[in-house]
């Protein structure tokens, strides 16, 4: 397990888009900005049941991510990690809260029937600029 450094950790707690990349069946790379949230231990993202990237990671638990500073693109976290935790209990709560965050109110993108996932990911790799 990796630390997030002191230097960064700001970017795990601030409105910072994070680029997660998953791999899919066929071995290629797939990239999709997310909002994250941060335990104290794990990265956590939010999905929803059945997109390409819950998918992946079901059947692929290594991930990546890319974090770079809103005030300043040339400062960035870089982790490299494990999904140690997939589950719907508490999902639309949590995605609630990251839509707080990130743009000020509740979550207001829900698909009819929308199942919503937190995943939650283990640091194993950090690397940082800036």
């Amino acid at each position: 397990m990796a630390t997030i450094p002191a230097s960064h950790a700001d970017l795990l707690t601030k409105p910072a888009f994070a680029h997660l990349a998953t791999v899919n069946a066929d071995g290629s790379p797939q990239v999709t900005p997310v909002w994250i949230d941060f335990d104290g231990t794990n990265v956590i993202v939010n999905t929803a049941r059945g997109r390409v990237k819950a998918k992946n990671i079901a059947r692929q638990p290594r991930v990546a991510l890319a974090i770079a500073d809103p005030e300043n693109p040339y400062r960035y976290l870089g982790i490299q990690g494990r999904v140690v935790e997939m589950t719907e209990n508490g999902g639309d709560a949590h995605i609630d809260k990251l839509a707080r965050k990130y743009i000020g109110k509740d979550y207001p993108f829900r698909a009819p029937g929308e199942v919503r996932v937190i995943v939650k990911i283990a640091p194993e790799k950090v690397h940082t600029n800036g």
